[in-house]
């Protein structure tokens, strides 16, 4: 048997005689991340021959024996026992090797019969993140159920609502989840959009001019569960908008999944003491023996700049590239692998610290301040008539009164003190100064009255 040339193995090595720089050949491999792919890539060469078969270009023995090699090559990646050797520069690389290697070079060279890596890892990848993408769909469906019915089993709790993390008007605890969980359905909703617009085949458009053996790319994108073939060979190769859109929805759900930690870790302070979390998802101190810190929180909320970052530098990568495939593609993987990792484990941790929280409902409740019904005062004048511009002032200066005599809240002004404000107040003010009362004239849609927040919570439910 010759001696093998040094490139002889490489898909690509009958160009070249030289040896590669060694860093080179590091710096251009991409099998210690892209490995992850392993199963898409040997579905995809699956259905690929197939494809072959189908117009003559393998017989039915050599499509048999390419497919038994691909299941044992599939069972040693699943048993973590398949080797890996210098040459193997990408996961399709080392499957093509070790398929030489298991049914001989002679058969295993025609898999890649008019197709290119380019088509080639742009169908892995659609699959991958096609499968990742239902699974994280689940997982976040999950999620947004576990908060649902929170919501539901915690529906006659009062709480502050806050704006400029300012005591503002008193709400229910159940508004404050619903508030959440409408944000993540609406995630939810985008990533289906995402999950259509990823599942289109690429395969069968060679490396960037088209297949030069008339295959069947209908009968290919059927095979892999792709809903339709990707109408350009330019596009099929070069397209990686999919890859950006699934890190923006990772960057924008991330975003939404830190503004909910950050509320948490304020309500789990001392000084407002409306929430504890459970210990699985909390942390002690090395000194100080009292502290019980929300890290599982701090991570999520920290995480969301790694997902910003790994979304950032992608387009910066791909920003000027010219058209169809260039090495600069390359840089997809990591930070995509990345943000699917990360998102996934953060939906997973969010789940499990909404699901073990426990509420301080007296708490919550005694942190309400009659000062936060001064709005309910100007609505109260308004019923009787008084311009809402006009009630607001009046108001204010209740609130003002109640200040100036030293008193706890403005519920506690006498009939005779609001007369000497407006002579339009009556008896019945004191009706005013009660939260449940409050919260319960605020029922139209979207409201945080009873009826209103359990509307919502229905609503959501009905997404699903």
């Amino acid at each position: 048997m010759s001696e093998e040339k040094p490139n002889e193995l490489r898909l690509w090595g009958g160009r070249f005689t030289g040896a590669s720089d060694p860093l080179m050949d590091l710096y251009n491999a991409s099998l210690p991340y892209d490995k992850k792919m392993y199963e898409a890539d040997l579905e995809g060469t699956r259905v690929y021959t197939q494809g072959l078969e189908k117009i003559g270009l393998l017989t039915k023995e050599e499509l048999s024996e390419i497919h038994r090699g691909l299941d044992i090559i599939k069972e040693e990646w699943a048993a973590n026992l398949f080797v890996e050797k210098p040459g193997d520069e990408d996961i399709h690389t080392a499957n093509e090797r070790r398929l030489g290697e298991i049914i001989g070079r002679h058969i295993a060279g025609k898999v890649h019969t008019g197709r290119s890596r380019n088509d080639q890892v742009a169908t892995d990848m659609r699959i991958y993140v096609r499968e990742n993408l239902i699974k994280m769909s689940e997982i976040l469906k999950n999620f947004i159920e576990t908060i649902i019915k929170r919501g539901e089993n915690e529906i006659d709790v009062l709480m502050p609502g806050y704006t400029h993390l300012q005591r503002a008007q008193p709400i229910r605890w159940s508004h404050w989840l619903s508030m959440y969980a409408t944000y993540f359905t609406e995630d939810y909703k985008r990533l289906q959009q995402i999950i259509e617009r990823v599942n289109k085949s690429p395969l069968g458009a060679g490396a960037l001019a088209g297949h030069p053996y008339g295959i069947d790319r209908e009968f290919l994108a059927q095979g892999l569960g792709f809903n339709e073939v990707i109408g350009n060979s330019l596009t099929a190769v070069s397209d990686r908008d999919f890859v950006v859109e699934t890190m923006f929805w990772s960057s924008l759900f991330m975003n939404h999944i830190s503004r909910f930690s950050e509320d948490l870790i304020i309500y789990s302070t001392g000084e407002f003491n409306f929430v504890q979390l459970a210990d699985a998802y909390s942390t002690g101190s090395s000194l100080m023996p009292q502290k019980k810190n929300p890290d599982s929180l701090e991570l999520l909320r920290g995480k969301s700049g790694r997902v910003f970052g790994c979304l950032a530098g992608f387009m910066m990568s791909i920003k000027s590239i010219p058209s169809t495939y260039n090495k600069d593609m390359q840089e997809d993987k990591e930070p995509l692998f990345d943000c699917l990792t990360t998102v996934e484990h953060s939906i997973l941790i969010a789940t499990g610290v909404i699901s073990t929280l426990k509420i301080n409902k007296l708490r919550m409740e005694s942190s309400l301040t009659m000062d936060m019904l001064a709005t309910d005062l100007a609505d109260y004048l308004v019923r009787k008539g008084v311009p809402f511009r006009e009630t607001h002032h009046i108001s204010g200066e209740c609130v003002r009164k109640a200040e100036e005599l030293g008193l706890s809240g403005i519920d506690q002004l006498s009939l005779a003190d609001f007369h000497t404000i407006d002579p339009r107040f009556s008896d019945d003010v004191k009706a005013v100064f009660n939260f449940e009362a409050s919260v319960e004239r605020r029922t139209a849609t979207g409201g945080t009255a009873r009826q209103a927040v359990l509307k919502q919570l229905n609503r959501l439910k009905a997404e699903f």
